[in-house]
């Protein structure tokens, strides 16, 4: 009989986040959540205009509109 195979896992060292790592993602936290509230103050203004939008129609097309500005004034994001 042949012995079972043994699969282990090594644990991966990883580097811990830089610190603008952190600040990059603290601020598209922040970003995401001003666009929320935005989108909860200004949606019954855009209901009255378009009665048939969804209120996640209109928060996409908030998020739409910010990337595009934040892109136009940071110019290409690198990943």
């Amino acid at each position: 009989m042949k012995p079972k195979m043994q699969h282990r896992v090594r644990p991966r060292e990883s580097a811990p986040p830089r610190l603008p790592q952190i600040q990059g993602a603290k601020r598209e936290v922040q970003e995401e959540i001003q666009n929320f509230l935005r989108a909860v103050d200004s949606y019954p203004a855009c209901v009255a205009k378009k009665p048939r939008i969804s209120f996640q129609q209109h928060l996409c097309s908030i998020f739409a509109v910010r990337n595009h500005e934040g892109e136009r004034d940071r110019g290409p994001r690198r990943h």
